[in-house]
């Protein structure tokens, strides 16, 4: 007799198998798995840090040009009143100014503001009297000047638009014996400023507008007349502007590289010079045209000054702003009934 039938039992698969393995190892090492990767937080992003603003290399204020340092830049200037007639030569110490005013003075002549800053020479002079036109000038430069005397009223005049005027005995002024008076009254820049306070006659920012000039028409000289009585020649030479017959020292001339011609109106100042001569003030505090003499050219252009302190501004003739090439000036002040030739 046949053994009983029982159930039939289902033999796994080899597939079956494998697959039971997997999910055992997977139960028992469970605390082995792999965790599932997060996302990485993205880095913060560090605040930019702005750059510094380079500090601007100091620069001679008369001039436009490199100074060794800013304590340099910020030494005291002295505008020294030289005469510019005949009789007065020979002008010593122009070679070292830095910038030369020309203004008209009584009888058609004509007289000097002198600017050192970056160079003091060992004298300088003759020395002559202030005038009121002189408040315009030496404002800018610190509100130093230095004269041989002047008027009471343009002294009390001057004293109140804030200038300090180092005239008289003292203050580096002497007498040179040789010289026949009044043309004999010398400075001595060094001993002038030995005498000064702290920060007395600092410029308080650049005199003209430094910069690159525009183009302008060749030109080889220019006449610049004040009156029947003074002219002005200048031709260009060598790179530099060369005045002709030129009072100064052989070796103490100025040899500006721009000349800066200013059409001015002026007035009586309302008193007379010890011959009666009628003594006129150029008035500063105005508008009008202008004529930049450099590098062999002429442009034309207008000047404006708002105040006896402000800086002269100076547009072309489209009326973008006239820049001057750092380097020595001569500015000229060319009143009514005077003119310039170009050449």
């Amino acid at each position: 007799m046949s053994p009983p039938v029982g159930p039939r039992r289902r033999v796994p698969t080899v597939s079956a198998l494998l697959l039971a393995g997997v999910l055992l190892l997977a139960a028992c090492g469970g605390g082995d798995a792999a965790p599932t990767p997060t996302p990485s937080a993205s880095p913060v992003s560090a605040a930019a840090t702005p750059s510094p603003t380079p500090t601007p290399a100091p620069v001679w204020p008369l001039t436009g040009l490199p100074a060794p340092s800013a304590a340099d830049a910020a030494s005291p200037a002295l505008v020294v009143k030289i005469d510019n007639t005949r009789p007065a030569a020979p002008q010593l110490g122009l070679s070292s100014a830095d910038l030369v005013v020309e203004e008209l003075v009584e009888g058609g002549l004509t007289r000097l503001a002198a600017l050192f800053q970056s160079t003091m020479p060992p004298v300088a002079g003759p020395v002559r009297s202030v005038r009121t036109t002189d408040a315009g000038i030496a404002l800018p430069a610190g509100g130093l000047l230095v004269a041989s005397g002047g008027a009471e009223r343009v002294l009390k005049a001057l004293g109140e638009a804030g200038l300090t005027v180092l005239s008289g005995g003292g203050n580096g002024l002497s007498r040179d014996h040789g010289r026949p008076a009044p043309y004999n009254v010398m400075l001595d820049p060094a001993e002038a400023l030995a005498g000064l306070p702290a920060g007395a006659g600092v410029p308080t920012g650049p005199y003209l507008p430094w910069g690159t000039p525009p183009a302008g028409r060749p030109v080889a000289g220019a006449d610049v007349t004040f009156s029947g009585a003074h002219t002005s020649r200048w031709t260009w030479a060598d790179g530099t502007w060369r005045l002709e017959d030129d009072p100064a020292a052989e070796g103490a001339e100025f040899a500006p590289t721009s000349v800066l011609i200013l059409y001015v109106n002026a007035r009586d100042a309302g008193y007379e010079d010890p011959a009666g001569n009628p003594v006129p003030e150029t008035i500063l505090v105005d508008a009008g045209a202008a004529t930049l003499l450099t590098a062999g050219t002429a442009v034309d252009g207008h000047w404006s000054k708002a105040s006896l302190d402000a800086p002269l501004v100076l547009l072309d003739a489209d009326g973008a702003p006239l820049r001057v090439a750092p380097g020595r000036v001569w500015i000229e002040l060319v009143p009514p009934g005077g003119g310039v030739q170009l050449r």
